[in-house]
Order: C-alpha cells, then sequence, then structure tokens
C-alpha cells in the first residue's frame, strides 16, 4: 500500500458533529490516506495546530470551517517558514463559505477533502494588513462591515447567505457612510463611501459580489467603492447586480493607504480591525493551495 503523507485536518469547533464530513474521513482513512484531525475550542487554536502540523513535516493541512477559519489557518501558515509550509486545503463548512464558493470548492465533503489532498498545487497570494493582520479573501468597510458584525447567528443559521442582505436592508435606516481617502501607485479617491470592498476573493458577506473580477493569483488587489446619496437604490443595485454601476469607484492595486478622521471598521475574513488608518498591500504567490481545476479565481 502506497504510505501517504501526512493530512491535517483544523476544524472549526461548530463543524465538529458533521456525519457526512465522519463519514468522508472515515472512508479517506480506509483508503490508506494519513489523516489526523485538530478541532479549535479558543483564540489561537489554529496557529497552534498549523505549528504543530509543521513540527510533524504535515504535507497538508485542511482548514475546515467558514471564511474565518479559512483566514486563520491561512495567515497561521504564512508565518511560518516558506521551505516548511504545508499546503492548504479547504473543507467549506461554514455559514457563507464566500472563498470557497468564489474558487468552486465542492461543498460535499468527501469531494473537498479528495481536492484538498489529491488536487493540483497552486501558489496564491494573500493580503496583510497593517504588517500584522491577513485576509485570503476580502476586507470590507461600512456597509458590508456592519450586516456581517451584526446579523443575528440565528437568521444566519436558518436563511445562510441571504440572511446579510435581509438584515442589512431592516437596517439600511441606520446605515451611514464612511468619510475617507483612499491612495496607491497612480490613484488617489476622496470622499464617502457606502461600502468598500478589498478583494483578493470576489464575494463576502453571504454573496455580495463587490469585487467580481478578482483573481487570487494576480499579485493584485481589486478595490470597489460604493459612493451614493440614494443610499438604497444604490444598495439594492451593489448587492444584487453584476452589471456596471456609476455608483462603484473600482481600481487594482498591489498596496493602498486608507486614512479616515474618524474610527472606521475592516472586516478581515470575519475579523474586525478598527482605526483610522490602514496599511494594505498583497503579497504575491504567498501560500501554495490546492483548487478545483479550472478555478474561477486563478489567472
Amino acid at each position: 500500500m502506497t504510505k501517504h503523507p501526512l493530512t491535517l485536518v483544523i476544524l472549526n469547533g461548530k463543524g465538529a458533529g458533521d456525519e457526512a464530513l465522519r463519514a468522508a474521513i472515515t472512508q479517506l482513512r480506509e483508503e490508506g490516506f494519513n489523516i489526523a484531525v485538530r478541532v479549535t475550542w479558543e483564540k489561537n487554536d489554529g496557529l497552534r495546530y498549523v505549528k504543530e502540523a509543521v513540527a510533524l513535516h504535515a504535507d497538508t493541512v485542511i482548514a475546515g470551517g467558514g471564511d474565518g477559519t479559512v483566514n486563520e489557518i491561512a495567515a497561521a501558515l504564512v508565518m511560518q517558514p516558506a521551505e516548511r509550509r504545508p499546503v492548504l486545503g479547504i473543507l467549506p463548512l461554514g455559514t457563507a463559505n464566500d472563498f470557497a464558493t468564489s474558487a468552486a470548492i465542492p461543498e460535499d465533503p468527501e469531494a473537498a477533502l479528495r481536492l484538498a489532498i489529491l488536487g493540483k498545487t497552486t501558489m496564491i497570494d494573500i493580503a496583510r494588513v497593517n504588517q500584522d493582520r491577513w485576509f485570503i479573501n476580502m476586507a470590507t468597510g461600512g456597509f458590508g462591515t456592519r450586516i456581517t458584525s451584526e446579523t443575528p447567528e440565528k437568521l444566519k443559521s436558518a436563511l445562510g447567505g441571504v440572511s446579510y442582505l435581509i438584515h442589512g436592508l431592516t437596517r439600511v435606516d441606520a446605515l451611514k457612510p464612511d468619510s475617507c481617502q483612499i491612495e496607491g501607485s497612480g490613484f488617489f479617491w476622496k470622499g464617502d463611501a457606502l461600502v468598500i470592498g478589498i478583494g483578493n476573493g470576489r464575494q463576502a458577506g453571504g454573496g455580495q459580489r463587490l469585487c467580481p473580477s478578482a483573481l487570487v493569483n494576480d499579485g493584485q488587489l481589486d478595490i470597489s467603492i460604493v459612493t451614493a446619496q440614494e443610499l438604497l437604490t444604490t444598495l439594492m443595485h451593489s448587492l444584487t447586480s453584476d452589471e456596471e454601476n456609476p455608483n462603484i469607484v473600482s481600481t487594482r492595486l498591489q498596496s493602498l493607504s486608507i486614512r479616515s478622521p474618524n474610527e472606521m471598521t475592516f472586516n478581515l475574513d470575519g475579523e474586525p480591525l478598527t482605526g483610522r488608518e490602514f496599511q494594505i498591500e498583497v503579497l504575491p504567490a504567498a501560500l501554495a493551495c490546492r483548487l478545483p481545476p479550472q478555478c474561477p479565481l486563478l489567472v
């Protein structure tokens, strides 16, 4: 029997009882795959398990959970020495799974596991914020940050990604734009932003396609700034249509700075970061990842 290298599956605690996942892991183990499982319980568990994977010379680390879990494991991996860094695999088990959806990763646990262990390895980018924070999918400010942080858990459990849109519409009277300036090489914008999307991936908040043309291996970040006086009209258009919107300013940058006279909060794949100044840069080809053939996010 062929001896397979170690694969360490790091599961968000919420997905640990998934029976279909248990069956999939059992099936692959019976086929000879060397799979170990760890379950996160508290902050920094993901980093601890990734360090364990490196010490055990694991070939692959699989992030099992939603976008927050994928980002946590990706950030932990990129902090490890490049020559010892395992390949990232993705097992979508969250509410929205925005990155996995954009990348066309299968929802079926066994299919996703097989892809994560046996798929072709591709080098992908990751974004760094203020030197010590990361995101693999998207950073969102303004409306996107508020609805993802405020949407009730019960609503998310019942309706999935569409719950973010429904909750956002119920709060539209309370939403106000953020005043800021955004600049990068050959680009400057200053004004009031209803939504800011900085995309390595294409969508966030349960299906909001804020950066519909973003690619994860082009060495660029896609920037979308939603500006409007008619907030409700623009909100509905920007969340439900891929058509060109005159109230959206778009560009691509390798790095950018955002400054605001007031505190702003950005959501980095589920993790909030608050401040008045943000320095954001892309690190090209920072991680090896197994993605599907014909993945829409690849050049």
